[in-house]
């Protein structure tokens, strides 16, 4: 399989060094000199100076016969950019892109590149999961419908316990679909009234999830 990687940081080196352990073929593109030649010194002809967000460059390193392009820049902007040109011009199959502001995933799903990775988001997840105390947790990502499966526990001191569902007034965006109550499985309608230590169950979007946190958490940020 060829592989081409844009971006000579410290992820693409990791990425180059074990795509070429795993017996792959692989380019590695920097546009710095002094990284190229750096990163060439261990990897060496796997190493190549060159801008990947150029599409001249792409074309002389043969992204036309590529099965996998691998956008890991720092900069959101030139990941996307590489990945764009990968699949529109050179017909890749397979596009994957760093994401470094989480904002950003839905823009890179919306113009059809195939795989995000978001390292800030994925640090953010394990420590949600770990830390004791009430947050949203998202346990799943559904891409091609841009939306977020998450779970919530309503703390005690929740604005919404005593009220109703239909009381919070979420928005179309947060769909809650469960409601786990002790051993109890709830399937919540309108009148269903919202207790301390509930554990809700929701589809969501950004809007929605923003919503889904104030009235759960009585606060917007995340």
């Amino acid at each position: 399989m060829y592989i081409i990687v844009g971006g000579g940081g410290q992820i693409g080196y990791y990425v180059t060094k074990g795509l070429l352990t795993q017996g792959h073929e692989v380019l590695l593109l920097d546009k710095d000199p002094r990284r190229a030649h750096t990163l060439s010194d261990e990897l060496g002809s796997a190493v190549l100076r060159g801008d990947a967000c150029e599409a001249r460059t792409l074309d002389e390193v043969g992204c036309s016969r590529a099965d996998v392009v691998i956008a890991v820049t720092g900069d959101d902007e030139d990941n996307l950019v590489i990945c764009q040109m990968a699949k529109e011009r050179f017909k890749v199959r397979k596009t994957i892109a760093r994401v470094n502001n989480p904002k950003n995933e839905h823009i890179f799903a919306k113009l059809g590149i195939d795989i995000t990775v978001s390292p800030t988001k994925t640090i953010l997840r394990l420590i949600e999961a770990e830390i004791p105390h009430h947050s949203i947790i998202s346990l799943m990502t559904l891409r091609r419908a841009d939306l977020e499966f998450v779970e919530v526990s309503v703390p005690s001191q929740s604005p919404a316990v005593g009220k109703t569902l239909a009381a919070l007034k979420l928005p179309g965006e947060c769909n809650v679909i469960l409601i786990v109550r002790g051993q109890e499985y709830i399937v919540p309608s309108g009148e269903s009234i919202i207790q301390a230590e509930d554990q809700i169950f929701a589809l969501v979007k950004d809007v929605g999830e923003t919503a889904l946190r104030e009235a759960i958490l009585g606060t917007t940020s995340s």
